[in-house]
């Protein structure tokens, strides 16, 4: 990728549509794909579309929508006029949405079809339009008659500062309320830059996109990063369930994903896993550490072929990569890479490509930034991870008190993560500062860590490790579906009403998850040194709440 002179949108869009004009930009899965020169078409429709609305630069402007092939017209016609851009999470409630809306004071709303009931209950106190960005219809407004015209030509010039803010982004957080992180245009076209530093991506190349763009890693990433660069992005139009995404991989057969670990984590345990299990040879195999090899070579080279056969680059961050999974990926040869960033950083300030990985590390630095440990531990190396470089945000909007805790006056971004370099300058990351637990003897206790021994035992979905009283207390989400198919598979001979019995199943199955929980603190305590010592697990009965990059929302829980 080529480093451009000015770092606007207004400036680089004409150039890459020019350059790639003939090759598809933004599509559907087996729809007719937008080329370069239609997307280049739609986005100065959509400006004059957005003159007409009286819709001016510096306006606060909300992107609250599915993926779609518009999100990105709109999202670069707004760019191009120098428009706050304001991405809000699909999964935000109308409670939420409606603190956005207030906070960010956004004058108009492009709102896909399917989310339109939760901005019906929500409060629109500074709103002047609502548009429907499925096909660019104003549903409210004072004037409905104003159309969007294929064709139609802006007649304005906009002079955009390439270091104003651009990108209003309210992260959903592990934490609790969120922040509306400041982005410029230079800090997320530089972190394209930077992203393509790691991995060169060209105009043949292919994205299936899978999280939502409304997040910084998807939208920076999966999104300019590929148009930028002349490639095609795919979106589904319905989530990506197993039964969605599978034949949308053997159709688009992508080039590039960009996922999250509890994806491929799922994908591992609940597929991969219990077709090697299986069969008695297989599982023989497996449980042999010098045969486990092939069969996670064998189970990698079907796997590859599930998600298309071309895959040459499967991205991965948001949070840490289970262990087990990434030997699984390792021995397989599938093609992985691990990247570490956060919103606040456009995101990417670390990682891999495929050619390049190392087991439980993400990766150096991307070109152009600095990374530093604050305060390191002697004894471990571990630190704070500050970070510097033209990819950092401006600050938190209307909030100067949290800005200065975590901006230095020499622009260093504290970003509340432990890690650790090895002698190559590879960064590891051991989790996050506020998840971090101090034994009572002052020992470091990484709940992440534990929970990802919890996560590989057997019925287990997810976990939580928490302090309460003194005490590591496990939240343990158990598979109660498949233990219900098993007790049902065992009683089969003795019962063949067992479904008529429910009360008689739940006590077997309540039974089976206290006899689970018992052995599960069993195998944690005899792996972990005698401070992680797990003293009490708690089966949580419903999954756990999310953020928009599958991490839990630990702070619902304390």
């Amino acid at each position: 990728m080529k480093k451009f002179d000015t770092l606007t949108f207004s400036a680089i869009i004409p150039e890459v549509v020019a350059k790639y004009a003939n090759h598809k930009a933004l599509g559907f899965v087996d729809e007719e794909a937008l080329t370069y020169a239609q997307m280049g078409e739609e986005i100065e429709a959509a400006i004059a579309f957005l003159e007409a609305l009286d819709v001016k630069s510096g306006d606060k402007v909300v992107i609250y929508s599915q993926n779609m092939p518009n999100w990105g017209v709109v999202y670069f016609a707004l760019q191009c006029m120098g428009v706050v851009t304001v991405p809000v999470l699909p999964d935000f409630n109308t409670h939420e949405l409606q603190n956005v809306l207030e906070h960010s004071e956004a004058k108009a709303v492009f709102i896909s079809q399917s989310l339109e009931h939760k901005l019906a209950e929500a409060k629109k106190k500074f709103v002047k339009c609502v548009i429907r960005i499925d096909n660019l219809e104003v549903i409210e407004g004072k004037d409905l008659s104003i159309v969007y015209e294929k064709g139609a030509k802006s007649t304005s010039t906009y002079n955009v500062d390439e270091n104003e803010l651009a990108i209003l982004l309210y992260t959903s957080g592990t934490t609790g309320d969120s922040k509306g992180v400041m982005l410029s245009q230079k800090n997320v076209i530089f972190n394209s830059y930077q992203a393509a530093g790691i991995q060169p991506i060209n105009e043949h190349d292919r994205f299936l996109s899978v999280l939502p763009l409304s997040h910084t890693y998807e939208n920076t990433l999966g999104l300019i990063l590929p148009i930028l660069n002349g490639a095609g992005v795919t979106y589904l139009r319905k989530p990506p369930t197993a039964s969605v995404l599978v034949p949308a991989m053997q159709s688009v057969k992508p080039d590039f994903m960009l996922t999250v670990p509890m994806i491929i984590e799922k994908v591992f345990k609940n597929s991969v896993l219990p077709q090697i299990k299986k069969k008695a040879t297989t599982r023989a195999m497996y449980n042999n550490k010098l045969t486990r090899k092939l069969v996670y070579r064998i189970a990698g080279k079907k796997l590859y072929k599930t998600f298309g056969g071309n895959l040459k680059f499967f991205g991965i961050g948001g949070a840490k990569l289970d262990a087990q999974v990434e030997e699984f990926l390792r021995d397989g040869k599938f093609p992985y890479a691990i990247g570490y960033g956060l919103t606040e950083t456009a995101p990417m300030l670390a990682g891999s490509n495929p050619s390049m990985t190392k087991y439980q590390a993400i990766g150096p630095k991307v070109i152009e930034c600095e990374l530093k440990l604050d305060n390191p531990d002697p004894k471990t190396g571990e630190g704070e991870v500050w970070a510097k470089g033209p990819n950092i945000m401006m600050g938190y909007y209307k909030n100067e008190e949290k800005t200065k805790e975590v901006l230095t006056d020499d622009g260093w971004f504290k970003t509340g993560d432990l890690g650790s370099f090895d002698k190559e300058g590879w960064l590891s990351h051991k989790g996050r500062i506020k998840n971090l637990i101090v034994g009572a003897n002052g020992e470091n206790i990484y709940p992440e860590e534990i929970e990802s021994l919890i996560n590989n035992f057997r019925h287990v979905v997810e976990s939580i490790v928490l302090e309460k009283k003194g005490k590591l207390v496990a939240l343990v989400h158990f598979n109660r579906e498949e233990l219900e198919l098993k007790i049902k598979e065992m009683t089969a001979d003795l019962s063949q009403k067992m479904d008529d019995k429910l009360d008689v199943l739940t006590e077997k199955v309540d039974r089976a998850i206290d006899e689970l929980s018992t052995e599960l603190q069993s195998y944690i305590n005899t792996r972990v040194n005698k401070f992680s010592r797990i003293q009490l697990i708690v089966a949580h009965g419903d999954p756990f709440q999310k953020t928009a990059t599958l991490k839990i929302k630990r702070y619902l829980y304390k």
